[in-house]
């Protein structure tokens, strides 16, 4: 959640905001809300002090004047209860609404609607000379290692079996990762995959992307579609000290998504399903290591890459195409040969305050409270990474064939 002062005390920010995320906002409606909220407050805080001033004189009257400062004091409890309720339902008026303005958008992300603006920033890769390229669904059923048909008449469509070779490369690569980042200060995590709604209003996932979200109305609960909602709200309403920051966690779960708006776009394989297994990066950090953590952040995804040999390119997201809580964000897409094309495998973005705004975490320095900036990043999306790892490694006769350096993270050289 941004600071709402800034309709206050920076309100062009505001309207550029809503310009460059081309939002369908009334910044008019937001003020008018914010202006009466504000009014609603003062007016009870102004009741209740005369209300307390009173209260503390009434002892030492006597006879008529006690007597009216005894009904006076009546009906200042009254107005109190009747602008209290004001104060609260302009306030609650004004957050149903303030909730679902993004973040503010950084000043270098690009222009942009759609994810055809995003800005290439560097290729990283040798694109292999592969003749006629084979798909990694027909390669994973020929090899016996993927399964979607059986998946889809057990779960329905978007769902998938992994076996044999697939899934010792899945756990060889986990904790491969695992291990990189605990050398790196990251603690790594088995967080909840279910989780209450706070943790995802918290993050910001609702109320706009609740569409995208599993409940379990019986329990009050959801599926994540990223352990980074669990990551984020271990720290909710806390305050965290500043010579500990940053806080890295490196966060291993299985993930779900609805796909909702998704008809049509890559109904095959394993590309896009409803059921994935991740590893996750997420920092807390203070406001001045934001943009330098944001760096680091991407640049462990780079390594990752780099060392599994898959090549790939870095794009910075435009304003159009970012979530609601990030204000700047790359992604990492890898070259998939039987598309010809580079598709994302990673994102990394930087949330600053947004979230720990809403999920109430600060840091206190110089006696001062401050809400802390958190980031977040994908170090390992299992099926995207493998689906790389097979169509870029592919040989004519529909094998697999890692190098040894790709051999020794994977645990395997060859999938015949």
């Amino acid at each position: 959640m941004i600071d709402p002062n800034i309709l206050k005390d920076n309100r062009e920010i505001l309207e550029e905001n809503i310009k460059r995320r081309k939002l369908d906002v009334s910044l008019e409606e937001l003020i008018t809300l914010d202006e009466l909220r504000r009014k609603a407050k003062n007016e009870a805080d102004e009741i209740r002090s005369k209300q307390k001033k009173l209260s503390k004189e009434i002892p030492s009257l006597k006879g008529a004047k006690k007597e009216e400062a005894l009904e006076e004091a009546g009906a200042l409890s009254n107005s109190v209860k009747e602008l209290t309720k004001k104060a609260d339902d302009a306030e609650k008026n004004f957050y149903e609404k303030w909730v679902k303005i993004p973040n503010i958008v950084d000043k270098t992300s690009p222009d942009g609607s759609s994810e055809d603006d995003n800005k290439e920033l560097r290729i990283i890769g040798d694109i292999p000379s592969i003749t006629k390229p084979k798909n990694h669904l027909e390669l994973g059923e020929n090899l016996g290692i993927i399964d979607v048909e059986q998946a889809a008449n057990v779960s329905g469509s978007r769902f998938s079996y992994l076996l044999g070779d697939a899934v010792l490369i899945e756990f060889n690569l986990v904790n491969w990762v695992i291990s990189l980042l605990n050398n790196k200060g990251f603690t790594p995590v088995v967080p909840p995959v279910l989780v209450r709604e706070n943790a995802l209003y918290g993050t910001g996932f609702f109320p706009d992307d609740a569409e995208q979200v599993y409940s379990i109305p019986n329990d009050d609960l959801y599926l994540v579609g990223t352990s980074e909602v669990s990551l984020a709200a271990y720290h909710a309403e806390s305050i965290l000290e500043d010579d500990k920051l940053p806080l890295r966690y490196a966060g291993f779960s299985t993930c779900f998504r609805r796909e909702s708006g998704t008809y049509g776009k890559d109904t095959s394989g394993i590309f896009r399903v409803h059921q994935f297994d991740k590893v996750e990066m997420f920092s807390f950090c203070s406001t001045e290591k934001s943009r330098e953590e944001h760096e680091f952040l991407l640049s462990i995804e780079e390594e990752i890459m780099q060392a599994l040999e898959i090549p790939y390119r870095v794009v910075d997201v435009c304003a159009g195409d970012l979530g609601a809580s990030a204000t700047k964000k790359y992604d990492i897409e890898a070259w998939i040969p039987s598309q010809q094309k580079y598709r994302e495998v990673t994102s990394c973005s930087n949330t600053t305050d947004y979230q720990s705004r809403r999920l109430n975490i600060r840091t206190k320095k110089d006696k001062k409270s401050t809400f802390i900036h958190t980031l977040n990043g994908t170090a390992l999306a299992v099926g995207r990474v493998l689906i790389a790892l097979l169509e870029n490694n592919q040989n004519e006769d529909g094998t697999v064939s890692f190098n040894d350096s790709v051999a020794s993270i994977v645990g395997l050289e060859k999938l015949s």
